[in-house]
């Protein structure tokens, strides 16, 4: 996402920003239409917003994500931004590293700013792997 740029640079907040405010309900491909949108994306977004220091609008996208997981916490290629419904291929394995990823960006934030709740406390509804 930072094509080299440092995490502090305003083009890159900016760009960062501007993608999450111009994108219907929290869900991000870029790609218009009547297709679903990517489910890595968004889990790509979530990191961006932690690197640019916008750790509240990260979780609560990614508390959202997570939200659509199936459940045995899988996730499909492509979320339907209407209904939450899976699409695409199932289970999408780059959509998993993605969310690892993200949920990474996230622990490592709270971390360094002493807010910190492992996981099972947080996520424990969401995802059958955490409880």
């Amino acid at each position: 996402m930072s094509l080299g740029l440092s995490s502090c640079d305003r083009r890159l907040g900016w760009s960062v920003r501007r993608i999450h405010d111009d994108t219907p309900l929290d869900v991000v491909d870029g790609m218009s239409g009547a297709e679903g949108t990517f489910t890595i994306c968004s889990f790509w977004l979530v990191s961006a917003l932690v690197e640019i220091g916008d750790l509240g609008e990260a979780t609560a996208l990614c508390e959202k994500l997570l939200s659509y997981a199936s459940p045995l916490g899988l996730y499909a290629e492509e979320i339907d931004p209407l209904t939450g419904r899976q699409l695409g291929n199932f289970p999408q394995a780059f959509t998993h590293l993605a969310m690892i990823n993200a949920i990474t960006h996230i622990i490592r934030a709270e971390e360094a700013a002493g807010t910190f709740i492992p996981p099972r406390q947080r996520f424990c509804g969401h995802a059958a792997w955490f409880t």
